[in-house]
């Protein structure tokens, strides 16, 4: 009888923690949104991103991401699986030059294996544990 008991909590729990990785999923798409926060360089954000923030927004139906990297727009494909994402080699891009800060935001891009969202509803993308990337909403 305790192992019924056991084992139906434990289904429920793991139901619950698939629903809310699909509804996580799902909470990626409709909005564009701005990067404000990324980890590594040694120049405050607001230094290296002063005029325009990198923006992307998630493409369900193509797996595609596009935005702009600050100064330039993207687009790459995108794998994902449960809480796990990836991204492919940025696509056609246009090629000006705006200080170089906006390749290290396509540089971060390759190296996110992971997303979450935080309790204010800001998307993290994650390389491990540890939050990259940090994104708000800014339309939908």
């Amino acid at each position: 009888m305790k192992t019924s008991i056991l084992l139906f909590f434990f289904a429920i729990a793991l139901a619950d923690s698939c629903s809310n990785s699909k509804s996580s999923a799902e909470a990626l798409y409709g909005p564009t949104w701005e990067l404000d926060y990324i980890t590594g360089p040694r120049i405050a954000f607001e230094g290296l991103f002063p005029e325009k923030k990198p923006q992307i927004t998630f493409d369900k139906e193509s797996s595609k991401v596009s935005g702009t990297d600050s100064c330039n727009g993207y687009s790459a494909d995108y794998v994902l699986e449960g809480s796990s994402i990836s991204f492919g080699e940025p696509g056609p891009t246009t090629m000006m030059f705006c200080g170089g800060s906006e390749r290290q935001f396509l540089e971060m891009m390759k190296k996110i294996d992971g997303f979450s969202f935080d309790e204010d509803g800001k998307l993290n993308l994650l390389m491990g544990e540890v939050p990259m990337m940090r994104f708000k909403k800014v339309g939908s």
